[in-house]
């Protein structure tokens, strides 16, 4: 049988059309075991016609769809059919698993990746986005994902480092890291379907050593943490409102500033004074109750029109982010108004000082939503703590106020004495 030409499928088209008939074209000499056809059938107001791969395997004819005329063209089917099912065929495989056997680009790999990371529900995605579309461009985004060498990577990231931008660097590793780690085991994911087979062997930014962790120390103590705490009521220099609050939260409830900076009235329960989120950093749901020192801090905040307790400064559509919080905290730093202290440092200032206020490392553990290890928290306690947690705040607030009114009459006491 000789090749189709698109003349023929045009005058098969229109016979289809006039007789109201299906008809299917075969293009080549193909025998045997399979080879590619195009189906016509006649529609109330149109003719489809649909670019098949045909298989016989176990004395059953099977077909596959690869696309639609004149969306695929004659020479684009016969492309994919030789590229991605002539070879299956030909060695009995069924072509029901066939699929693009294109390996995978670099733009292919790192839009597949952060798909997974937005299908997730992961907030890092955004931010791995912005990363990864930059490193990209320099990589090339058309070339193979797998051609892509470890010296390559590292010319990516030495620019970075040299320019003093440490963290960055590391920051840069690691999305190439998870990236290309996701894509080697994607591949043999059965739960998803990846667009694309990368065919990746090695992930090339794994013998990239870290830049090492500097893990902090630094905690507030408690003359610092009231100077600080005073600073955010009064500030003497104007501020954006949510700014100082958020951080006043911070300091009270020992929770991370991401899940604190995105605090949504749909978290907010005023009657039982509890913050409640479904999903967090670790990827378990979270409930706190706070001090009665933060409630009313709390209930004094009119959300915006968008639900925010923190709005940002510049789009009040979104909550302020922990980048922008961050960097409110170390303009003031720089002017010496407030005690040398990070956002971390205030949750680790909450977990020293609530430890001197008389609760368990347990009950911390578990008011900072910090994974517990062992086999029983992990696999067979579901007890959600509610009624020890609220006797630890209520112990915290205790302690709170006591501190905040101790340092102010000492502070009166110096004043009126001098």
């Amino acid at each position: 049988m000789p090749s189709l030409t698109d003349g023929e499928i045009r005058r098969a088209l229109k016979q289809v059309e006039e007789a109201g008939k299906q008809l299917s074209l075969v293009d080549g000499e193909g025998h045997g075991t399979g080879r590619l056809i195009l189906v016509m059938k006649p529609m109330p107001t149109r003719v489809t016609a649909d670019w098949m791969a045909q298989q016989w395997r176990d004395q059953k004819r099977l077909k596959k769809k690869l696309g639609s005329y004149p969306s695929m063209s004659l020479s684009q089917a016969r492309e994919v059919f030789k590229r991605d099912y002539a070879d299956m065929i030909q060695k009995g495989r069924s072509i029901k698993i066939a699929g693009d056997t294109r390996a995978g680009t670099v733009a292919d790999l790192f839009e597949a990746y952060v798909a997974s990371l937005k299908a997730e529900g992961k907030p890092s995605w955004k931010e791995a986005e912005k990363g990864l579309n930059k490193i990209a461009d320099i990589l090339g985004r058309s070339r193979a994902a797998r051609d892509i060498e470890p010296d390559e990577i590292k010319e990516v990231i030495r620019p970075i480092y040299e320019r003093g931008k440490r963290s960055m660097a590391d920051h840069v590793r690691s999305y190439i890291r998870s990236a290309y780690s996701w894509g080697l085991k994607s591949e043999h994911d059965y739960r998803t379907t990846s667009p694309r087979r990368f065919r990746l062997v090695h992930n090339p930014a794994a013998g990239i050593p870290t830049e090492p962790k500097n893990v902090g120390t630094r905690w507030l103590d408690e003359e610092e943490f009231v100077r600080l705490y005073r600073w955010l009521e009064c500030p003497d220099a104007p501020v954006h409102p949510p700014y100082t609050r958020a951080v006043r939260i911070l300091m009270l409830t020992g929770q991370r500033v991401e899940e604190i900076a995105r605090l949504h009235v749909d978290q907010w329960d005023s009657a039982e004074r509890i913050i409640d989120w479904s999903k967090t950093k670790n990827g378990k749901p979270h409930a706190i109750p706070v001090p009665k020192v933060a409630a009313e801090l709390i209930e004094s905040i009119k959300p915006n029109e968008y639900g925010w307790f923190f709005p940002s400064a510049t789009d009040p559509s979104k909550p302020v982010s922990h980048g922008t919080l961050y960097s409110f905290m170390w303009r003031q730093r720089d002017r010496e108004v407030i005690p040398v202290v990070t956002n971390r440092d205030l949750r680790r200032t909450w977990k020293t000082l609530a430890g001197k206020a008389g609760l368990s490392k347990e009950i911390r553990d578990r008011l900072q939503n910090h994974t517990l290890q062992d086999v029983s928290s992990k696999s067979y306690d579901r007890w959600n703590y509610m009624p020890e947690k609220r006797t630890a705040m209520i112990r915290w607030d205790k302690f709170v106020r006591e501190l905040l009114a101790k340092k102010k009459r000492k502070m009166t006491v110096l004043q009126e004495a001098a």
